[in-house]
């Protein structure tokens, strides 16, 4: 059972956590974390806020310590995975992925993580079969179409790169601005389909 009182400092932490009062909504946290070490939420959203301090380290150690008796919440497994990847972590990335996804092979977040950390590993070839797996689901998924479509460039298969830009871009011009700014792309920048498609 929750005690009211550590339920309204929670309550107040996530206030100024959504304010981007960072640091402030950590003292919080850390108040409820005196009394309760293994406070979850505490540990999980005070582990976020660093993350978005950047400091990386502090977060994983929080998720780390949330684990110890929650160790299949989700929440905190793909939070570490960020945090992971923002360090190019990827190996320790990828492991909580697979983990994640041997018992739910249809958790997109997990696969979304997975296609972005094997594209960033030059895994190309697996990192479209992520995305294949969630556009199954969620064919018109314009960031996966969109990511899809990098791993294509990378590969030199530039019409089906360019299939897939174009299916991102119908969902949201904001693909077009993306493509427009994306080094990935600019093996592209004389292709007439592409400056036509970025116009």
């Amino acid at each position: 059972m929750e005690d009211p009182k550590t339920n309204s400092i929670l309550d107040e932490a996530n206030r100024l956590f959504l304010a981007g009062k960072l640091r402030e909504s950590i003292t919080y946290y850390d108040q409820i974390l005196n009394e309760n070490p293994q406070h979850v939420s505490s540990l999980n959203n005070k582990g976020y806020a660093l993350s978005k301090l950047k400091d990386f380290d502090g977060a994983i150690k929080c998720y780390d310590s949330a684990l110890v008796s929650s160790p299949d919440d989700l929440s905190l497994l793909v939070n570490k995975i960020s945090s992971f990847r923002k360090q190019e972590k990827f190996v320790d990335a990828l492991s909580i992925c697979n983990r994640i996804l041997e018992n739910n092979s249809k958790y997109n977040i997990a696969l979304y993580h997975k296609e972005r950390i094997l594209f960033s590993m030059k895994n190309y070839d697996e990192s479209i079969e992520c995305c294949n797996r969630i556009l199954d689901d969620y064919p018109d998924n314009a960031d996966v179409l969109f990511d899809k479509s990098c791993s294509f460039v990378m590969m030199s298969k530039n019409e089906e790169a360019l299939d897939l830009l174009e299916r991102a871009i119908s969902q949201g011009t904001k693909y077009k601005i993306k493509a427009k700014k994306s080094k990935i792309f600019e093996k592209l920048s004389d292709d007439v389909r592409f400056k036509n498609l970025i116009l």
